[in-house]
């Protein structure tokens, strides 16, 4: 019983300590945006509706149409943030999708949150993707410690040389490597665009597709606000290059430090729901790169 406990009083720990450095963390090279700044509407514009004068937004999506949004530049390498409120009560079948595309067709380069919607009462989960050279099929899936409709949550992507890093309120939750040494495909050679759909998909989106959408409950809204971009603007990888004075390529975020790797390992270990790495029945042999962990 007294190691139960322990084990309970940890995780408890583990949680308030999570909670309090989210609402102490200074914010850092921010960089306020209004959504037309940098964004343009590529997908049902009468569903997508501007909030405090631009610096937020209302996706919609009913029986009609969903909606989406692009970025007007693309960039190779650097950090993007959103902050982003879901659909609240029974989301079942929707995908509310915030990702970085090369655009790019066969051989494109992916970086994807996906946003599964749920029944009410059930849990949020996040699935991310990463595509390499055209070459997916890496999805993990986190069950969302908290309730993501209730309020906005920060949701960024970390893209440097070293690695990827898809954080949820700056808590690490997936993590890719570069493994090109060993054969292994790292996306750093082609731009990507920033996107964001909310879409129906109830024949995959909620436990496999048994759950399908309820369009009773329509219309479905989520979103946006605090658009922050920091990256290489620039169509030519070459001058992209490796470089400390970009601040996401120093030295500091070459790998998780020690707090931010043991609150990944946390989220692994207490809200994971599916890891294709340990899927024996698709991979029957371990991807590579799942070898070396963090």
């Amino acid at each position: 019983m007294a190691y139960y406990l322990s084990i309970f009083r940890e995780d408890v720990l583990v949680t308030l300590f999570l909670i309090g450095f989210v609402t102490l963390l200074p914010v850092m090279n921010t960089k306020p945006s209004t959504f037309l700044q940098d964004f343009q509407i590529t997908w049902s514009d009468s569903h997508i509706k501007q909030l405090d004068g631009g610096k937020g937004i209302q996706l919609l999506l009913d029986q009609n149409s969903g909606c989406g949004f692009a970025s007007k530049k693309k960039y190779l390498f650097g950090r993007v943030s959103m902050k982003i409120k879901l659909i609240p009560g029974d989301s079942a079948g929707t995908v509310t999708a915030f990702y970085m595309n090369s655009d790019t067709n066969q051989i494109r380069d992916e970086l994807d949150f996906e946003f599964l919607g749920n029944r009410t009462g059930q849990p949020y989960s996040v699935q991310t993707n990463v595509f390499a050279h055209g070459k997916g099929d890496r999805e993990q899936r986190v069950n969302l410690w908290f309730d993501p409709a209730a309020d906005f949550h920060v949701y960024s992507i970390l893209w440097n040389h070293q690695h990827v890093v898809f954080s949820v309120d700056e808590v690490p939750i997936r993590v890719y490597k570069n493994n090109e040494a060993k054969e292994i495909p790292f996306p750093k050679s082609q731009p990507m665009g920033i996107f964001s759909t909310l879409w129906e998909a109830d024949d995959w989106a909620t436990r496999g597709g048994l759950e399908k959408i309820d369009w009773s409950k329509a219309p479905f809204y989520a979103y946006y606000k605090d658009f922050d971009i920091e990256g290489c603007v620039t169509p030519d990888p070459s001058a992209c290059a490796s470089n400390p004075t970009n601040w996401w390529e120093g030295t500091s975020y070459h790998q998780l430090d020690t707090i931010a790797a043991r609150r990944y390992r946390w989220v692994r270990m207490n809200h994971m729901v599916y890891d294709y790495c340990t899927d024996k029945q698709r991979n029957p042999v371990m991807p590579p790169e799942c070898l070396d962990g963090i």
